[in-house]
């Protein structure tokens, strides 16, 4: 079967990833362990995260238009490309259901607590399905049209919950009051791995790109930028809820939002908050099913959109019985997850794969320069 050509803009494709970074890191918080400091935590994976976007894109840059499945094929075989896809499926399809999970918490506990948890997400992988069986282009499209509306959303957060006196600097302070131990081991590897080492799955969506140049500048950019609005959110709960509210609330950005009131007339705010956490969950999840549908339709040679509406009703369904309550979710995800998949998947077969396609490509070109002589 033909398989149909798809493009992304520059714009598209700064939005989705802003979107991806922010996704579930926006919701949970993170570096929160290193409380007072942890948007320290933040401003250290910002520079680890643009150094990691730098290697993904390297890698892609090697061999322009192919995926990574297509890159683990000209390493070795398609046999073992086919194995390796497998893996790689399976744990980008793992992380889509456990990033849904994370916005059938939020809604259930947070906003609608009469709605089962089930329906929620279920309606949700019906879009993302529905907007993959469309194409990534539609997905980009939803990113670039909703994204500015966030960024209203987020600076209008900042300015209500200053113009409230809610902001106490007194809570941020002393900087580094327990040392930097804390801070680099909240930072390494966890901030890292999630969510700067999720990249990984842009590798699939990068052989949809053009101009290797400039893509490169626009996605140091998205990292930047994301990182930034990343840095200030966290700031903020700190500033807002203390240390000790923070780091024992489930959805600290969304409490912050709840301590707005202006006048009597301005309240309940959370809808802000809501809308910014939906679209980068969405965003991030359909990344995600979308690396695992490219590795599907990789190993069968088939348009992945006609498995987009099933696949996406087993992770609705996997996110259900992935893990049994949200902080036996949060701890499987921050530990358990971080070393046997993220810190192999996201680096160490990345980086060995990089190898082998610079030895191949040396060894080619040095082939080609004794065929001249000769």
């Amino acid at each position: 079967m033909i398989m149909l050509t798809e493009k992304l803009s520059l714009t598209q494709i700064f939005t989705m990833i802003i979107n991806f970074l922010l996704g579930s890191s926006i919701v949970v918080g993170v570096g929160i362990d290193a409380k007072r400091d942890a948007w320290l935590v933040v401003l250290i994976g910002m520079f680890i995260g643009l150094i990691i976007m730098s290697f993904y894109l390297y890698l892609m840059s090697l061999l322009p238009g192919k995926n990574i499945y297509q890159i683990i094929e000209y390493c070795f075989s398609r046999k073992v490309a086919v194995l390796f896809a497998l893996v790689y499926l399976s744990y980008f399809i793992y992380i889509s259901s456990r990033v849904i999970r994370d916005f059938g918490e939020l809604i259930t506990s947070a906003i609608l607590p009469a709605t089962p948890i089930e329906f929620t997400i279920l309606m949700l992988m019906l879009v993302i399905g529905y907007i993959l069986y469309l194409g990534i282009e539609v997905l980009g499209r939803t990113a670039e049209i909703f994204s500015p509306y966030m960024f209203v959303f987020i600076l209008l957060l900042f300015i209500f919950l200053y113009a409230g006196e809610k902001i106490n600097l007194t809570n941020v302070q002393p900087i580094l009051s327990s040392g930097i131990k804390p801070i680099l081991k909240s930072a390494i590897p966890s901030i890292i791995a999630f969510p700067y080492g999720e990249l990984i799955a842009f590798t699939v969506i990068f052989a949809h790109i053009g101009d290797f140049k400039i893509t490169r500048r626009v996605c140091l950019i998205s990292v930047f930028v994301a990182s930034l609005i990343l840095l200030s959110s966290v700031f903020l709960i700190i500033a807002t809820l203390g240390e000790n509210t923070a780091t024992r609330a489930n959805f600290p950005l969304l409490i912050a939002a709840r301590l707005v009131s202006i006048g009597e007339f301005l309240e309940r705010i959370d809808v802000l908050v809501v809308f910014i956490m939906m679209l980068g969950i969405l965003i991030k999840s359909s990344v995600f099913l979308y690396g695992g549908l490219k590795g599907i339709e990789y190993i069968f040679k088939i348009p992945y959109r006609y498995f987009a509406m099933p696949v996406s009703c087993i992770v609705a369904m996997f996110s259900i019985f992935i893990t049994l309550d949200f902080s036996d979710h949060l701890v499987e995800g921050l530990n358990v997850d971080l070393f046997i998949l993220h810190v192999p998947l996201e680096f160490m077969i990345p980086i060995s794969i990089t190898s082998i396609v610079l030895v191949k490509k040396w060894k080619k070109q040095r082939n080609e320069e004794k065929g001249l002589k000769i």
